[in-house]
């Protein structure tokens, strides 16, 4: 065999060539089952999961429970930690784990609720596509409340046509922020938000301190953080109630009393922009992964998943928590968000943003 002194090539016969070339072939596809063998051994790993707002709100309640029961459905069950992220209304987390977040398996988020609103809405401060995410499954399905003090001198909403009402949230990619300014955009009423809360932990307390006197979350934020609120005292007294929720379906748990949004619109375009905002209900409290996670471990984790959804301890954990369990597939999810992405009319996106950000992009 002659070789080219400096060049790193030979000349091999067409015989030896094929043989060196298979041997090749072997060789990476060895290396290639060696390195999905290993994507899918959680032996001894440890498994983050992000959850995207400051502790004591549903993102992690339901982040507790997800790291004492995943970690025991995986094959050679890995330890579970959670890592809070907060920051921009979740938006910090959600950035980060699309675009900085390891892919191989170990890293994991409880994502917004209105991942997807947001993406079609604040495009230029979203930096992902929510149908890259791959979603391992949900617990909850849930409707955003908005809720108010009784002493606000509000009862129902169209008495913010005429008294202003300030309201806590974290920020303004926030359910807690998007979604009583869509009530104002609708009804012209008199919302003031207040951003900067760590999460709805903090914001529900801002309305007990008399920091404010509304907020917005979903309806297990409210009956599991303050659930005496809605009680009344000895003198017959409550110190809040429910006054309007936003979802496709009402929360059993909510009187019937309290209306339905989609059901107070007549404007057909403004029923189109409530409906689209509704489908952040649907994807409730779950569990998804940076895009590029190999097929296998994306098979293994949603398994997993599933089995922790169908575990009866897992429920009655999160009974204690007094939290429910509604629960859906990874599949069925990242059904939802491919639909709610690609259905979305620019004409309807547009319009909801006109109504809670007024000229904001």
């Amino acid at each position: 065999i002659q070789c080219v002194t400096g060049v790193q090539t030979c000349a091999l016969p067409i015989s030896r060539m094929l043989v060196t070339g298979l041997a090749a072939g072997l060789a990476m596809a060895a290396a290639t089952t060696t390195a999905s063998a290993e994507a899918m051994n959680f032996e001894g790993k440890t498994i983050k999961i992000v959850i995207p707002y400051g502790p004591g709100g549903t993102y992690d309640k339901y982040g507790v429970a997800f790291s004492n029961y995943l970690g025991q459905n995986i094959p050679g069950k890995p330890n579970v930690i959670l890592q809070h992220m907060p920051g921009a209304g979740g938006a910090k987390a959600m950035n980060w784990a699309y675009n900085v977040a390891p892919k191989n398996g170990l890293t994991l988020i409880v994502p917004l609720d209105n991942t997807v609103t947001n993406q079609l809405m604040r495009p230029a401060k979203m930096r992902y596509d929510a149908r890259n995410f791959t979603w391992l499954g949900s617990s909850n399905q849930t409707n955003v409340v908005m809720v108010v003090r009784t002493d606000s001198g509000i009862t129902k909403l169209s008495d913010m046509k005429t008294k202003q009402i300030i309201g806590s949230t974290s920020g303004k990619n926030s359910s807690g922020y998007i979604n009583p300014m869509l009530i104002q955009g609708l009804f012209s009423y008199k919302i003031k938000m207040v951003t900067g809360y760590k999460g709805s932990s903090k914001s529900i307390f801002a309305m007990e301190q008399g920091e404010s006197q509304m907020a917005a979350f979903n309806w297990l934020a409210w009956a599991s953080k303050v659930p005496h609120w809605f009680k009344a005292d000895k003198d017959g007294k409550v110190f809040a109630r429910p006054i309007a929720q936003i979802g496709i379906f009402r929360d059993p748990d909510l009187p019937k009393s309290v209306p339905m949004v989609s059901e107070l619109v007549t404007d057909e375009m403004d029923k189109k922009a409530v409906g689209f905002l509704s489908v952040a209900g649907l994807l409730g409290r779950g569990l998804a992964l940076p895009p590029g996670v190999d097929k296998e471990t994306v098979a293994i984790l949603r398994a997993a998943y599933d089995k922790m959804n169908a575990d009866p301890k897992f429920a009655a954990d999160l009974k204690k928590r007094r939290l429910r369990l509604i629960p859906s597939t990874g599949a069925k999810i990242q059904g939802v968000v491919k639909a709610a992405v690609e259905n979305a009319s620019p004409e309807v996106v547009k319009h909801a943003r006109k109504l809670i950000f007024g000229g904001e992009s």
